[in-house]
């Protein structure tokens, strides 16, 4: 839908303008929530409990505490709304129950068009995930690259993809934008920390050669897209990959990491086929019990899936500019994991590492 012409509709959505955010407390939704509030939009946000809306209370239009799929809390969040951004998924668990990804990403999607669309929204952001292409086989993937999700997760942001772009077919009445971030990181984000953990304490397995790509990206730089998006006129059923400067080998990425929390290179390196097996047996006991299997197939991918692709899209439609190189961006994510109290503040770590030289006079292996 490159040709679709530029429309009175695409200009009404401008700072100043009312958007409705879904997932505002979490990870991106806070960012692009603070980021849209600081370039003087009137915002409305959704949240599932009222915990974390507190930085929020009494600078939004509305706080709305309900479920996605709640038809009655949407309503009210999308009311004189003029875009929404709909973050909502159900990443974390690999316990949760298999309806519950079909319930939260595809479903409460479908709520949410519907909801926008009867309230005359006139653009609609949908995150979905550079998940949907799964484990790329030709490097760079691009928007065109098949889809091919290794996952519950990835197969219904797919699936809700589909619908988005389904809708988008029918109607111009309210745009619809995709966008695919890659793996975000920084200050806020609590997915990466047990790695860092693990870094910082010298515990962390490499398994296999980690020679697969993984691309990364900064969260300024994502909501730096989303804002993009949401303006730039156009884009109407059009799908965006929002990642960093550059990808590089698993092994570089954790080399990276290392440095940023003071660490060596990891040493350890352990087959990844017989962890890979062991996690299907600890999916199989657990997750009928409700219970989080301290291992699971999805972060064992991790260490497999080749993940590296093009912004150049993102760069010519919509004047997307990483600006956030890796090493940069990690360090910013330390600063924030120690000032809050996740890792230990550096003084500290030097203490603890004067007092166990032998930490440190391990034999390291060439990755």
């Amino acid at each position: 839908m490159n040709d679709t012409p530029k429309t009175q509709v695409e200009q009404l959505v401008s700072p100043g303008s009312h958007v409705a955010v879904t997932g505002a407390a979490g990870f991106l939704g806070q960012h692009i929530t603070e980021a849209l509030l600081a370039a003087g939009y009137r915002v409305s946000i959704l949240a599932r409990s009222a915990d974390k809306t507190a930085p929020f209370r009494g600078r939004v239009e509305r706080i709305v505490i309900g479920d996605i799929n709640d038809g009655g809390a949407i309503a009210e969040l999308v009311e004189n709304a003029d875009a929404v951004i709909h973050l909502v998924s159900n990443f974390r668990k690999a316990s949760g129950p298999p309806a519950s990804y079909y319930a939260t990403n595809l479903e409460g999607t479908r709520t949410t068009l519907d909801a926008a669309r009867a309230a005359g929204v006139k653009r609609f952001l949908f995150c979905s995930t550079i998940g949907v292409h799964g484990h790329v086989e030709t490097t760079p993937a691009d928007e065109n690259s098949p889809y091919n999700p290794g996952d519950l997760y990835q197969q219904t942001k797919v699936q809700a993809e589909q619908l988005c772009l389904e809708r988008a077919r029918e109607s111009t009445d309210m745009e619809i934008v995709i966008l695919r971030p890659c793996s975000q990181y920084g200050p806020g984000d609590l997915r990466m920390l047990k790695m860092f953990r693990m870094l910082e304490k010298r515990t962390f397995l490499m398994l296999g050669p980690c020679r697969q790509n993984l691309h990364g990206v900064y969260i300024d730089d994502v909501v730096d897209g989303f804002l993009r998006a949401l303006t730039t006129p156009g884009i109407h059923g059009e799908a965006f990959i929002l990642g960093g400067r550059e990808y590089l080998p698993l092994r570089d990425y954790i080399a990276a990491a290392a440095r940023a929390v003071g660490a060596p290179m990891p040493w350890i390196r352990l087959p990844y086929a017989p962890f890979y097996a062991a996690s299907v047996v600890c999916e199989a006991v657990c997750v009928p019990f409700g219970v989080e299997p301290p291992l699971h197939r999805r972060r064992l991918r991790f260490y497999e899936n080749n993940r590296a692709f093009s912004t150049r899209k993102a760069q010519e439609r919509l004047g997307y500019q990483p600006a956030v190189s890796l090493e940069l961006g990690l360090q910013r994510t330390v600063s924030w994991y120690r000032e809050n109290g996740y890792l230990a503040p550096a003084s500290e770590l030097d203490k603890t590492r004067a007092l166990t030289p032998e930490a440190n006079s391990r034999p390291r292996r060439t990755p």
